[in-house]
């Protein structure tokens, strides 16, 4: 008796805190229906992934204030206020205002579709680094292609560079405990990012970190889509691992610096703050203006899906867009579909296959009726796996990054793009675009009209799971 009434005390706290968290409706009646009809798997769950993680703080105000600073007064010369094309002059103040991101001008960024040029081009910016890299990637495979980063990394670290390796701890759960410790054996610093632990749960263990930041020297980054594993090297059964990546040069790889440093230090409660992280940069390495956007669960707000948002609803002439997961929240569906029916040609790419189970596809086609019916198209892609995470509009701007359109990355994920006002880097964005298009297959509405019923349930069971997706 006694423990039915804790434990009913506890289901009807659970229920209390779903809804003072003041959530969107859907989310909030999903959860409070998942306590009462299944109280013991749904207050696991909830527990697991339903906490709002808004009142924690990666780092503290007063500590990001000191990096900021010393990103600040390392390009001072260099910080543009406003972009060339004021269309996006709203845009960058908010991103300025919500993220704390400047816009800085004067960098060069190369876009990468394949994996060997990638990471060779980052090995050889890693050989010839003379201070320090710092990388922090979401998985680190201990195959061929990780081992030859951390051989890499251990002999920069007994050069006497400071190096140190972030990862996440659940995407890496089954990587050898030897790789890490050879390399801090050899003067790496590893660290893993929300060490996850089986037997444990805690209120952020839903809380992954899926960016992907290379930072060297102060003036060389990358960021995108790719991860360091063989399969995004050789592909996989079917076919190629499609990503996208970008190299950085110039005063905007301090905004990837202060990122990676604000999570070094939510997870080892050490704050670099020295100023040999942020050398300044007087040359300019190019034309490209830059804000580097994160966003996190503990963040006051969305900021990468707030600049979607606003990207997609001042398109005017198209949008193109590419994500392997499409299972959006109401904000992003909504923006999308007005931006066809006005007029925007409004395109969706995403691969015809699942790397995360079948639900994930059939969540995703749940979507395709009400933004066909807007107008927008959608290509499946079909000569391998597409990863890659892209937005390009109207020939003036393009956002790489590690965020996909869907909830986990817009919500839960610690996430990391960069928006990039440059009519030369958009058109080359557009450009890889057209081309993946020829390794796709349009989905035919009136077609998909006449999908079995039995898909259709199917599709729709696996949207009512989105918010554990």
């Amino acid at each position: 008796m006694i423990f039915e009434i804790f434990y009913f005390l506890i289901l009807a706290s659970s229920i209390v805190l779903v809804v003072m968290e003041n959530r969107r409706p859907g989310i909030a009646i999903f959860w409070v229906m998942m306590l009462t009809l299944l109280p013991v798997v749904g207050l696991i769950l909830y527990l697991i992934f339903g906490k709002d993680h808004r009142s924690l703080r990666v780092i503290k105000p007063d500590e990001m204030r000191q990096l900021s600073s010393l990103r600040d007064a390392a390009n001072s010369t260099l910080e543009r206020q406003e972009p060339d094309n004021d269309k996006y002059t709203k845009l960058v103040n908010m991103m300025r205002r919500a993220n704390d991101a400047p816009l800085f001008d004067s960098n060069d960024v190369r876009i990468f579709t394949d994996f060997t040029p990638m990471f060779q081009s980052m090995l050889d910016d890693i050989e010839a680094a003379e201070n320090y890299i710092h990388i922090q990637f979401y998985k680190i495979e201990d195959d061929e292609v990780g081992r030859q980063l951390s051989q890499l990394l251990i002999r920069k670290a007994q050069e006497g560079l400071d190096v140190r390796l972030m990862f996440d701890s659940f995407a890496n759960l089954f990587v050898r405990g030897k790789y890490y410790d050879d390399m801090r054996r050899g003067g790496v610093r590893v660290q893993s990012f929300l060490k996850f632990i089986p037997s444990m749960m805690t209120r952020d263990i839903n809380c992954r970190t899926h960016r992907k930041i290379v930072a060297i020297d102060g003036h060389i980054g990358y960021t995108g889509g790719m991860n360091i594993a063989r399969r995004y090297r050789d592909g996989i059964k079917h076919g190629v691992w499609r990503d996208t990546h970008i190299r950085i040069s110039g005063p905007a790889v301090a905004q990837l610096e202060v990122a990676l440093l604000s999570d070094w230090r939510f997870c080892t409660k050490e704050l670099s703050n020295d100023p040999k992280y942020f050398p300044p940069i007087h040359q300019p390495e190019g034309s490209s203006a830059v804000q580097i956007i994160t966003s996190g669960p503990m963040d006051e707000w969305n900021t990468v899906m707030q600049g979607m948002i606003q990207v997609i609803a001042q398109s005017r002439k198209y949008l193109y867009l590419q994500t392997p997961y499409f299972i959006p929240t109401e904000p992003i569906l909504l923006a999308i579909r007005n931006a066809a029916l006005a007029g925007v040609d409004v395109r969706l790419m995403l691969p015809d296959s699942a790397d995360r189970g079948a639900i994930m596809i059939y969540a995703s086609e749940s979507y395709f009726r009400d933004i066909m019916k807007a107008g927008v198209k959608i290509y499946l892609y079909h000569k391998g796996y597409l990863h890659a995470k892209t937005m390009v509009t109207d020939d003036d701007f393009v956002t790489i990054g590690s965020t996909n359109i869907d909830s986990r990355s817009m919500e839960q994920n610690f996430e990391v793009n960069a928006f990039i006002y440059d009519p030369k880097v958009a058109e080359r964005q557009r450009d890889i675009f057209m081309d993946d298009m020829h390794e796709c297959t349009i989905v035919d509405p009136a077609q998909w009209e006449h999908r079995p019923f039995s898909r259709r349930v199917v599709q729709s069971l696996s949207r009512l799971l989105t918010p554990l997706l």
